[in-house]
């Protein structure tokens, strides 16, 4: 899509948006109900589509992607009326008499750009609340999921006319027009590299946004652990989606006690979930592109490999790989690794372990393993991450009644359920003034005599 039509679509949505048309909660719940509608239509074509892009079967793609979306559109749905109704708060004496409320009303025209490893979650949820919160809006996706942004369109299209919902297609020159154009609230989701352009260029019009990034999320297991389910979930977590997962655990510490233990388990929940050839398995994904093969492939250290480490660049599969012995030092400790590479180190302080995970940039999840309440809360209570779970991995995300969201390095600002409202709203502050008393010490002249007064009302 060229320049010319970007800022058509632009400008017809910006004078849509300021008809009025959006604001009736009502308008909303169509918007939602229509869209609920032909995600169901196109359901097998956006899981063919997450198979062809991604390798994902359709359980995985309904499970982590369609299923999920769905649930955040009952949830709006439900809630909706409630969310959007003014919400009376307390008023001050030195206001008498009065009633304070604050309103939350939509930004207006809102940009949403998304990423290639979840193409139907990551576009259509936040999709979701920008419409609940009464924004129109415009849509870009990953050139990278090809298969998956066609039968977007489609459905898009299918439901709203341009000047409501317009998803445009494109890549690199496609994504700069767009960050050229004046939104009024933008919501990304990506790389961090790609963010800090995005904050950038947002900052030029003094547009507020949402960064929704990533980083090298750590996974603990202590040693008073149930390993056995410590290694199932680990394992579901770091592989889904061929460890193209922004919260999936980046690395694993474990207590040196439990090491060799752990992953004795670890090696047997790759072979139980993936059978013993996991490149065959057809449920198993793939690797996005050729590029991000390469560089995955190259964080793998065949010295330290005890588990996994085959390739195959003709089906970009990637075998479940677990690598021991890892230092700071090794290149798989660098980057995130965005990939089935799962590196393990040992500690034996929590004290240190801890010291050492915020003297990094901070993760966007974090997963802790163990029965020791005191230890959970203090790994809880100092250590910095978006969000994370206790005894499992990556759930925490699936729930609309939560906000996710990262912190620092990993993003800024949340979303799903009431969150995500909030995130495509603007609260306004009201305080509605009565006129049949008018109490005159707040008006000059200034007498002395109402300085008792005003420092009563104001104490």
């Amino acid at each position: 899509m060229n320049e010319t039509e970007i800022k058509r679509i632009r400008t017809c949505q910006k004078e849509y948006f300021q008809t009025g048309a959006t604001l009736p909660v009502a308008r909303r719940l169509a918007a939602l109900y229509k869209l609920k509608l032909a995600i169901q239509k196109y359901e097998q074509e956006l899981l063919g589509a997450l198979t062809a892009d991604l390798g994902k079967s359709s359980s995985e793609g309904y499970m982590c992607e369609v299923g999920l979306t769905l649930s955040e559109i009952s949830y709006m749905q439900k809630h909706l009326q409630r969310f959007a109704k003014e919400k009376r708060i307390m008023t001050p004496m030195a206001h008498y008499v009065s009633r304070s409320f604050t309103k939350s009303v939509p930004y207006g025209n809102v940009l949403i750009m998304s990423p290639w490893n979840y193409p139907v979650l990551l576009t259509l949820e936040p999709l979701v609340d920008a419409i609940a919160a009464g924004n129109t809006c415009m849509v870009k996706p990953s050139a990278y999921s090809p298969a998956t942004t066609r039968v977007m369109k489609k459905l898009i299209e299918e439901c709203f006319e341009e000047k409501y919902v317009a998803l445009i297609t494109g890549g690199r020159a496609e994504n700069s027009c767009l960050l050229e154009q004046e939104f009024d609230y933008i919501f990304f989701t990506g790389s961090q590299a790609v963010g800090k352009e995005v904050l950038r260029r947002a900052a030029e019009h003094l547009t507020p946004a949402t960064l929704e990034l990533g980083g090298k999320s750590p996974c603990v297991v202590d040693q008073t652990a149930d390993l056995k389910t410590a290694a199932r979930r680990i394992v579901f977590g770091k592989y889904l989606n061929c460890g193209q997962t922004c919260v999936a655990p980046d690395y694993l510490y474990c207590h040196e006690s439990v090491k060799e233990q752990l992953l004795g388990y670890i090696k047997a929940e790759i072979t139980r979930q993936y059978g013993a050839e996991p490149l065959k398995n057809k449920d198993y994904g793939k690797i996005i592109n050729e590029k991000h093969f390469a560089r995955v492939s190259g964080l793998i250290d065949p010295a330290k490999v005890v588990a996994g480490g085959q390739v195959d660049r003709e089906t970009l599969r990637i075998a479940p790989t677990v690598l021991d012995h890892v230092t700071w030092e090794d290149a798989v400790m660098q980057e995130e690794i965005f990939g089935p590479i799962l590196p393990v180190l040992t500690y034996t302080s929590q004290k240190e372990l801890m010291a050492l995970i915020n003297s990094r940039p901070h993760p966007l999840a974090a997963y802790y393993f163990s029965k020791d309440k005191q230890r959970i809360r203090q790994f809880t209570a100092n250590v910095q991450f978006g969000g994370g779970c206790i005894n499992d991995t990556i759930i925490h995300l699936a729930t609309s009644h939560m906000g996710f969201g990262g912190v620092g390095a990993s993003g800024m600002g949340s979303y799903h359920g009431k969150e995500g409202f909030d995130t495509f709203s603007h609260k306004k502050s009201i305080v509605d003034k009565k006129t049949w008393l008018d109490l005159p010490m707040r008006y000059q002249p200034y007498r002395k005599c109402n300085d008792r007064l005003i420092k009563m009302f104001l104490k």
